[in-house]
């Protein structure tokens, strides 16, 4: 390395200082020489006053400073590169951070814990587009938190009773709330006011899931115009045509999200209707399920298609795999085509069982829950199970190999009621009776 006149003489500089600092005779001798050698850089410094530290010494202990403070931001790179990878789009980004072939499963420990809800929380769910998640509670409340940095944003009040479920239009624009003072909450998610409070149902509401604009095929073959729109959604611009609501009252609904109205009652179960769960790809199937144990299938044309049967005990919870709705058609292939015919269930019988929908046939029997299993979903890469329970563990369960393949334990310090994944983010969140939400981040 070549130095320039002026670098040599301040090492020149420091190195006489640090000489004189030192003030034994062997010491005093090389300064003397080095003085003689370099007089233009040596010349005036005089020997340091007790306690302070030579230029030379700080110089030298700021080097390991330095580099673990290198070392820092690189972890620092490397992390956000992994949350930010699906926003780079080049193939170069996606080798580089490895997002191409990452399993992307969470992992312990929870990156932050989200502390504020007065009681068990119920629901949680992430925002399709911005880094958000929010989660509903038996304290009547929805809290909005920023699930990248942990913070909390806001929190909305309006429901009487248990807020049982949330979920998001396609494009993020709107929310829907469902609770068990028998009612659902259509909100605006940019200004968190409540546009239209939904009533119809006898009993409590259990579960909500907004239908994709191409969904439903009406009657009238064209959708309400934006002037006649009573809820302040527009299909077109919000992504979603219509929203189903199952009940302990029995009853599926589907309503309008322009107008608000009941369109149809599905009346096919024979006691509570727990869950519902709707095939984000193409919008053409979704299913429900409940205390009779029967899991029925309809696809757009509002017939029931299909009725699987083999739980032993109340389905808490069913999936299709997370995906966006309708994705761009350079992601098709026979894998995706494969996995988008999956449909997941999670019981009280302590088991998760995958469902080929198009046969009836159930797949796959995973028996590893100690206890009820209260919320799952199928990973993005169709290639997972990831659900939680009663025994406070998360459970990831691979379905070629048909085994469960992590567990993580005591992922909450009492019952973990509701998990949801985004369908690109590394992000997955969950909700107990810890009355906390927690964020794990995938890898």
């Amino acid at each position: 390395m070549v130095l320039t006149d002026r670098q040599r003489g301040d090492l020149h500089a420091a190195i006489f200082e640090y000489l004189l600092s030192r003030g034994d005779e062997g010491f005093q001798k090389a300064a003397e020489l080095l003085k003689e050698a370099d007089p233009d850089s040596c010349t005036g410094k005089e020997p340091l006053e007790p306690g302070k530290t030579p230029l030379l010494e700080k110089k030298w202990t700021a080097i390991p400073r330095l580099q673990r403070k290198v070392l820092e931001l690189e972890r620092t790179a490397a992390q956000s590169a992994k949350i930010h990878a699906h926003r780079a789009g080049t193939p170069a980004t996606s080798e580089a951070t490895g997002a191409g072939n990452r399993r992307m499963l969470p992992r312990l420990p929870c990156t932050h814990t989200l502390e504020g809800h007065a009681a068990v929380v119920t629901c949680v769910k992430v925002h399709p587009v911005f880094t958000v998640a929010v989660s509903g509670s038996e304290d009547g409340t929805i809290k909005v938190w920023d699930h990248e940095s942990g913070d909390y944003i806001k929190t909305l009040k309006g429901h009487t009773h248990t807020v049982t479920d949330v979920a998001f239009t396609p494009k993020g624009s709107h929310m829907a709330s469902s609770s068990v003072d028998l009612s659902i909450k259509l909100w605006n998610f940019s200004t968190y006011v409540c546009l239209r409070t939904l009533r119809g149902h006898d009993h409590t509401i259990s579960s909500i899931q907004f239908l994709p604009s191409k969904m439903l095929e009406t009657s009238t073959g064209s959708r309400t115009t934006e002037s006649a729109t009573t809820t302040g959604l527009d299909a077109e611009k919000d992504g979603a045509t219509h929203l189903i609501s199952a009940s302990r009252d029995k009853t599926v609904k589907l309503w309008h999200v322009e107008t608000g109205f009941c369109d149809h009652t599905f009346q096919d179960h024979t006691d509570w209707v727990r869950c519902l769960a709707v095939r984000q790809s193409d919008g053409k199937v979704w299913a429900s399920s409940g205390n009779d144990q029967v899991i029925y299938v309809y696809d757009n044309t509002k017939a029931k298609i299909g009725e699987l049967r083999g739980h032993d005990h109340v389905v808490e919870s069913l999936a299709f795999i997370t995906e966006e709705a309708f994705p761009k058609a350079n992601r098709e292939n026979k894998h995706n085509e494969t996995v988008r015919d999956y449909l997941a269930s999670g019981s009280r019988d302590r088991t998760v069982r995958l469902w080929k929908v198009s046969s009836g046939e159930c797949l796959a029997t995973f028996s590893s829950h100690e206890n009820w299993v209260r919320s799952l979903l199928i990973h993005p890469n169709g290639k997972y199970i990831i659900s939680c329970g009663d025994d406070r563990s998360i459970r990831v369960f691979d379905i070629q190999a048909k085994r469960c393949l992590r567990t993580l334990e005591h992922a909450h310090d009492h019952f973990v009621t509701s998990l949801d994944m985004h369908h690109t983010l590394p992000i997955m969140v969950s909700g107990g009776v810890d009355q906390t939400v927690r964020c794990w981040m995938l890898d």
